[in-house]
């Protein structure tokens, strides 16, 4: 008993000697951009696909100045800011077109990568227009995708990035669970929501691993995104928008503000 008391206290004290030393690092990642500069990477989820306010000069891009890259910008006015996320990027997308501005002198960088690549846009499309039994089948090949095919190509990228700006901390943020279970809610079954947010918990494990071993850090946004996925009734994501179809399931200026920019905050 004696002994897993002292167990108890010794983890207890590592625990907040962690918290603390996460603490002083995140301070870190705003003071090196302050100096270095900030970039931002990644699919429509970090150029802010579904906020509205589109810069016009960023085309399909859809880079939104209700984005959470341009929000920390914003409140946080780094030495220099390269936003060059888009919307449908892929991690070879990422590769061949999006890390120009990154050097020795980068001092924080954001990156939203992974959703496209294991079919996003397709699975919540089968899962919107067909069965049950569909939706779980194309789920299902989406989430082997993410097992045997992902991680590679995200080292890929983490690597890349880890060259090109190798002083830089690396914000890696994963995607939200897009639905509430147990409600009454017009649209999708509870079969199909289930899956779909354990397909989504997978995708995100997945992230968090490869960003780990390269020694960057991972944003969670499913604990500030809790409490509004869809169906919660106070949703910071869009449904099927049949208006503008490349709006559903992304982050309302609200699900940016709120869901994407503490993490990065607390991350940076």
């Amino acid at each position: 008993m004696r002994r897993s008391r002292i167990a108890v206290i010794v983890s207890s004290l590592l625990l907040a000697a962690g918290a603390a030393l996460t603490g002083a690092t995140s301070a870190q990642g705003a003071q090196l951009a302050a100096t270095g500069g900030y970039v931002a990477l990644g699919d429509s989820y970090s150029s802010g696909v579904g906020a509205g306010s589109y810069d016009s000069s960023s085309g399909d891009c859809k880079r939104s100045t209700k984005s959470f890259p341009y929000l920390w910008n914003a409140a946080n006015a780094p030495s220099s800011f390269a936003f060059t996320a888009c919307s449908g990027a892929r991690t070879g997308d990422v590769l061949s077109g999006q890390l120009s501005p990154l050097s020795s002198a980068t001092g924080l960088v954001s990156l939203t990568v992974g959703g496209n690549d294991a079919g996003f846009a397709d699975v919540m499309t089968t899962c919107v227009t067909s069965s049950d039994s569909t939706c779980v089948s194309r789920i299902n090949t989406a989430r082997a995708y993410v097992d045997s095919t992902l991680p590679g190509q995200l080292d890929s990228v983490y690597s890349a990035i880890r060259s090109k700006a190798p002083n830089a901390r690396v914000v890696v943020i994963g995607y939200p669970r897009f639905y509430k279970l147990g409600t009454t809610c017009v649209g999708l079954s509870e079969t199909k929501r289930s899956a779909i947010n354990a397909a989504s918990d997978q995708l995100n494990t997945a992230i968090a691993a490869r960003a780990a071993a390269h020694g960057f850090v991972f944003g969670d946004v499913r604990t500030t995104f809790s409490g509004h996925e869809i169906c919660s009734g106070s949703s910071w994501l869009h449904s099927v928008n049949w208006l503008d179809i490349g709006e559903s399931y992304h982050p309302t200026a609200s699900g940016q503000s709120g869901g994407y920019l503490p993490v990065l905050n607390g991350a940076a």
